[in-house]
């Protein structure tokens, strides 16, 4: 028996329990993965509450975790391009990376490079990768392009920033705090916006001598959806990723054509790296860019995996910065 984080019921974080599970061997295509480190993601609270469902088999209750890195400790038939031993690292569904132990598809799995720790892995991988699709796929960002990036102090906001910069971008961030708005300035903004305290649309405007900027990048939803919109200059892409502040309201395919023609769009990191060839391909870029120092993960919050109700408080408060990773 090894442990695990479990809910049985969609709720708050109260809803979280530590229990007692049982992993089998792996079948064809699985391996055995011991965690190292487990990244914690605001998509984690969706599944949590209910907003993103996920099954609730009755007596069993659902695991919760998009993202980890650990050690391959067995593997089933037909995996051969992995051994006991590896080092590798995930993001992806199905969730449960909530665990000392779990079983994963091997075809989900990327092997960490040696300069890349474990806990610095679990950190990255979803994070990072959103970033990498958001900035080179969804909307791929150029030279001499000026970017608004929201909750740019986040997880993906930190990264974000860092590699919009190293693409020659010019980036404009919106943090919830003056500690946030240095922490983002340190890590590629150029320009800092106040959400709670600024007319968000009427600074960007500003900032671009009228023009507005060709792209938004927007995790946050309800609270930044409709300034967002008022960000972008003619044929410009609201790039929709998340929902921290709760879902984005709908819009009428007419308001996009009066502001602008502009695109909408709600991606999802699983259908960017829907093949392994994708998924490979973003990682590389995405160690590319750690290794060569233009992007810095960093920790800023630790958790033991038994705590995981607290580290959902503190990440739903907007309490953290950056990365946080769960210890088990």
């Amino acid at each position: 028996m090894v442990k695990a984080i479990r809910f049985h019921k969609t709720g708050g974080p109260e809803v979280l329990e530590w229990e007692n599970i049982s992993v089998p061997d792996p079948g064809p295509g699985e391996v055995l993965l011991r965690h190292k480190a487990i990244g914690l993601n605001f998509i984690d609270t969706y599944h949590r509450t209910g907003l993103y469902p996920l099954p609730l088999p009755a007596g069993l209750g659902s695991g919760l975790g998009m993202e980890a890195a650990g050690v391959v400790e067995a593997i089933g038939n037909g995996v051969t391009d992995l051994k006991k031993g590896d080092r590798v690292a995930y993001a992806a569904m199905p969730p449960g990376a909530y665990a000392e132990q779990r079983l994963f598809k091997a075809d989900q799995l990327v092997p960490l490079p040696d300069n890349i720790d474990d806990k610095t892995a679990a950190a990255a991988m979803l994070k990072g990768m959103t970033a990498e699709y958001l900035l080179r796929r969804t909307f791929p960002v150029k030279p001499g392009m000026t970017v608004l990036i929201h909750a740019a102090a986040g997880g993906v906001g930190l990264i974000a920033c860092q590699w919009a910069r190293h693409l020659g971008a010019t980036v404009i961030g919106t943090v919830g705090s003056t500690e946030k708005a240095e922490l983002a300035r340190k890590h590629g903004c150029k320009h800092i916006i106040l959400y709670r305290d600024e007319d968000i649309a009427a600074r960007v405007r500003d900032i671009t001598d009228g023009q507005g900027v060709p792209v938004v990048y927007d995790s946050v939803g309800k609270d930044t959806f409709e300034a967002s919109l008022d960000c972008l200059q003619p044929r410009g892409m609201m790039v929709s990723y998340g929902n921290a502040s709760g879902p984005a309201p709908p819009v009428e395919p007419a308001v996009l054509a009066a502001k602008g023609s502009l695109f909408l769009t709600r991606p999802t990191l699983m259908h960017y790296n829907i093949s392994r060839d994708d998924l490979l391909a973003s990682a590389a870029a995405l160690f590319d860019v750690m290794g060569s120092g233009a992007v810095r993960v960093e920790i800023h919050q630790e958790y033991e995996l038994a705590d995981a109700a607290t580290a959902h408080r503190d990440l739903e408060a907007r309490r953290t910065t950056g990365a946080s990773v769960l210890v088990p």
